[in-house]
């Protein structure tokens, strides 16, 4: 497994990481069972960055993470480093944005991950406000300076938020959808990352499965599951959701892009490829709800790089059938 340095938080971490949205909510439900069975996997193949968040589940991605690092510790020494995500409890304006807020919400996610100190808070796609004020960031160094939090970085929606946060001095990461089918973040947000130093977690790589080649134009998804309820936004960005494609030219466009995937790799593969060969990118966090899910993904983080050509035609790919209908959103 690669691994590549999250540099302003001093730590080294798995190229492939674990996100765990679908170990909470917003997709059919991942039994108690299978979250363990996964997250052993995970690590038994190299993987030790792990994705959560106080709002997925109401805490429960967070407290399975959590008994998951205890027994951990104790069996198999240095443990994963895990990021966690806060803001979302309140309201989603500046006023809830406050240190008060911060402490009680890193407070919670300690207890649930059973961690002193966490290693990596991040804001959760806060309003566009809160990238503009200095208190809110005056507020994530003081969670640092009482040993709350280790580092601490930002959850983006759009571009124009990875740029505000990165120009932070203190903002070690930024966390911004990236995949085949959503690339604007190539043209200025990872270059102006890689020159602060800012660690680039790129997060929905799979644009919500479409890019695994499994979907068709009949799949039922469950009430439950955001691919259903949030397919134009009706609950949250509708970028979080097939990266804010249109549903049917997302599925004629997954497969052409299945079309082109190198012999002795998945679909899924190829496009968790083309992520991690993106300069800039620290690691990619796809979601697994299976232990054959994450032992496919962690081989990601020793494949070979994509040829020219296939990034050639991806490129072709997403200009053609892509670009036009969310190229200007982001």
């Amino acid at each position: 497994m690669e691994k590549r340095v999250l540099t302003k938080a001093e730590r080294k971490v798995s190229v492939v990481g674990l996100g765990t949205w679908q170990f909470g909510d917003g997709w059919a439900h991942v039994r108690e069972h299978d979250v363990r069975a996964i997250l052993d996997e995970a690590a038994l193949a190299g993987v030790d960055f792990i994705d959560t968040a106080d709002v997925y589940g109401d805490g429960r991605s967070e407290r399975l993470i959590g008994q998951f690092l205890r027994e951990f510790r104790t069996s198999r020494g240095e443990r994963p480093t895990v990021a966690t995500k806060l803001g979302r409890r309140g309201a989603q304006e500046l006023g809830a944005f406050t240190l008060d807020n911060f402490r009680a919400w890193s407070d919670r996610s300690r207890e649930n991950l059973g961690m002193d100190t966490l290693d990596l808070v991040q804001l959760h796609t806060p309003p566009d406000a809160v990238f503009e004020s200095d208190a809110v960031f005056d507020a994530m160094d003081v969670l640092v300076e009482e040993g709350r939090v280790k580092a601490y970085g930002v959850s983006v929606e759009t571009c124009a938020q990875a740029m505000t946060a990165i120009a932070r001095p203190n903002v070690a990461s930024v966390q911004i959808i990236l995949n085949v089918f959503r690339r604007k973040p190539l043209e200025q947000v990872l270059p102006a990352a890689r020159a602060a130093g800012v660690g680039i977690i790129a997060r929905v790589p799979l644009a919500s499965g479409l890019l695994s080649g499994k979907f068709r134009r009949d799949t039922v998804f469950a009430a439950s599951d955001h691919r259903n309820y949030n397919r134009h936004g009706e609950q949250f960005d509708v970028g979080e959701t097939f990266s804010g494609v249109d549903y049917e030219t997302g599925l004629a466009a997954a497969g052409e892009f299945t079309g082109m995937v190198p012999a002795g790799a998945t679909p899924a593969q190829f496009a968790l490829r083309w992520v991690t060969q993106q300069d800039g990118v620290t690691t990619v966090i796809p979601g697994a709800t299976s232990v054959a899910q994450a032992r496919s993904n962690a081989v990601v983080g020793s494949m070979e790089p994509l040829p020219e050509e296939s990034l050639e035609l991806l490129r072709e790919l997403y200009d053609r059938r892509i670009r036009a209908q969310v190229h200007h959103l982001w």
